[in-house]
């Protein structure tokens, strides 16, 4: 027998795909909100009559930034107390510059084959509409759900959603559920459906020493002064041995070790260390003794240098001590890890390596705590029969290395835990 609801979404694809395209159309890039000052409220308004066509009751929320839609479907009649569900999307996108490396226009979508490549496609627009097609496939089959679904979508995920933690704070009350869904993550493959149950965190500092007041000839002055670029480069390289285990003090000591199903679930991961070696064009790879690259990708705490500034980079030589030198650092946090604590223990292991022949200033930038749920409880376990049933695959339980601040505050200001369905596919090439 047919499921009513396939039938629908099928009969309905085409529609469903130029909706996408008329979605993807406008141009929402939250990091220059006045260039794009019109799509964004094109597409907010796009979200919301989309939503309020279906069935839905709809809110639009203004900010100080961009407007946050929130979208509910109806209680079930014969079930007042049935569970609710948050689906969290984003409309706003990333800029496309550079716009010499598109092939096509970035916001007039083109279909090739079964992709539909236009900016916001993959993130988010696109997963957050399907699953708004899916839910107006019960509401225009009058067919009742089995629980009452919340779309909080907003337009500022891709510049912090900064306004978003606020409203959750103002609006605590009216957006209670049992669980947040989000699609903002991808899966290695459609033969490998994922939910992602851990994200790591991260913590950026800044870190500068200064030496002279100016550039020096280094013939002239250089070894009777130290050169910042030098002392910068020996100072981190004290933080990090050769085999990649990070030496700065305490920084392991909260760090929760991975369960045996844990193991056994990224043991699936079907990535290779060839095949990964090999997409990244490196000569080989490189991590922390006694765990798989999976586990070193999404489970297990680093330190990087993201920028490395000094002295002359110009074409040529030129023969200087510089005066200055700088870097830009990040971690990348798993949990237990406190980025606080964390940035805390970097500073103080800095400091105590930094040489008294130069001046140090440490700058700390933004941080975001680490997200952990267990990937065998209750609603995990539902989640992974759902992409079991969507997929016909066994689905993989994964942690993801990659960052998402905003399901912190689901757990903290809502009291609801995040399952991360991804929908996304590697070749989507985001951002």
């Amino acid at each position: 027998m047919t499921d009513p609801i396939i039938e629908r979404l099928e009969a309905d694809h085409e529609a469903s795909i130029q909706r996408l395209v008329d979605y993807v159309s406008l141009p929402s890039v939250s990091a220059q909100p006045t260039r794009y000052a019109e799509g964004i409220e094109a597409s907010a308004n796009w979200i919301a009559d989309r939503c309020r066509e279906l069935g839905m009751s709809v809110t639009r929320h203004e900010t100080d930034g961009s407007p946050i839609i929130v979208a509910e479907t109806p209680v079930p009649e014969d079930n007042p107390n049935a569970p609710r569900f948050m689906v969290y999307g984003h409309y706003d996108v990333q800029p496309p510059e550079p716009f010499d490396l598109w092939k096509t226009e970035p916001f007039k979508p083109t279909r090739e084959g079964n992709s539909l490549i236009g900016r916001g496609a993959s993130d988010n627009k696109g997963q957050h509409l399907a699953h708004v097609e899916a839910v107006g496939a019960y509401l225009n089959a009058g067919i009742p759900l089995p629980c009452q679904v919340v779309f909080v979508i907003e337009g500022e995920e891709e510049v912090g959603s900064e306004a978003l933690g606020t409203f959750l704070e103002e609006q605590a009350e009216a957006l209670r559920c049992d669980a947040v869904i989000i699609s903002d993550n991808g899966i290695p493959s459609l033969d490998y459906p994922t939910l992602t149950y851990g994200l790591r965190g991260v913590a950026a500092m800044e870190v500068r020493l200064d030496g002279p007041n100016r550039d020096l000839h280094s013939g002239i002055f250089g070894g009777s002064i130290e050169n910042p670029a030098m002392a910068l480069c020996q100072l981190l390289g004290s933080l990090r041995d050769a085999d990649g285990t990070i030496l700065v003090e305490g920084f392991y000591d909260d760090v929760l070790p991975l369960t045996e199903f844990e193991r056994s679930q990224m043991a699936r991961w079907p990535e290779t260390d060839e095949g990964l070696q090999s997409a990244l064009g490196a000569p080989a790879l490189f991590g922390e003794p006694g765990f798989t690259s999976t586990e070193r990708r999404g489970a297990r705490p680093t330190l990087e240098i993201n920028g490395l500034t000094s002295g002359y980079q110009g074409e040529g030589s030129k023969t200087i001590v510089p005066a200055w030198a700088s870097a830009k650092i990040t971690t990348r946090l798993v949990p237990n890890q406190d980025p606080e604590v964390i940035l805390d223990r970097l500073e103080a292991a800095i400091r105590r390596r930094c040489p008294d022949s130069v001046r140090l200033t440490i700058e700390r930038g933004h941080a975001g705590e680490p997200y952990l749920t267990s990937p065998e409880a209750p609603l995990s376990m539902a989640a992974i029969e759902a992409l079991r049933n969507a997929f016909g695959k066994e689905p993989i339980a994964a942690r993801e290395g990659g960052s998402i601040p905003i399901v912190n505050a689901f757990k903290k200001t809502l009291g609801a835990d995040t399952l991360l369905l991804g929908l996304g596919l590697p070749d989507d090439n985001i951002h």
